[in-house]
């Protein structure tokens, strides 16, 4: 059986049905998200914002792994930005076949190309298989402490 071609891009604009199906992979009980209006104008948004990168794979036309990066405008370092990438996805049907390596790697390339000086990643899992992904992907553990502050409603 030959592999699947996949090409790594950054998402389209009427991609988000596909990306909002990827992300009840990660999140299958999340919040339900606003009125469609209110959801295409947030959409329309992030699309128009040029520190925000929707990264995608696709199979054939289909949405199989995701992540993003925010680039952050920064005033130490010599004035250059850093990144943070969320909300890393593959569709399970996909997992274990180099897909969402692939979204980081290009996500890590696009902050190099802005002059990043650290792209920071923040990981909810204690399973070592997830961490050493991460590590696989160019990602460190140990060299920050990383803390989370939760909104009260999500308690």
């Amino acid at each position: 059986m030959s592999k699947p071609i996949i090409t790594v891009r950054l998402i389209a604009r009427d991609e988000l049905p596909q990306l909002l199906a990827l992300y009840h992979h990660l999140n299958p009980v999340d919040a339900p998200l606003p009125a469609d209006d209110v959801l295409q104008s947030i959409w329309d948004g992030i699309l128009d914002d040029p520190r925000l990168y929707y990264i995608v794979a696709d199979i054939a036309s289909q949405l199989v792994a995701t992540c993003n990066l925010t680039i952050v405008p920064n005033l130490t370092r010599g004035a250059r930005p850093y990144g943070i990438i969320e909300n890393v996805i593959t569709h399970p049907d996909y997992r274990r076949q180099g897909f969402g390596t692939q979204v980081l790697h290009y996500a890590l390339a696009l902050a190099w190309q802005q002059q990043c000086y650290k792209v920071m990643l923040l990981s909810g899992s204690k399973r070592e298989e997830t961490l050493h992904f991460y590590e696989n992907a160019g990602f460190k553990r140990g060299v920050k402490t990383g803390f989370v502050a939760i909104a009260p409603e999500e308690l």
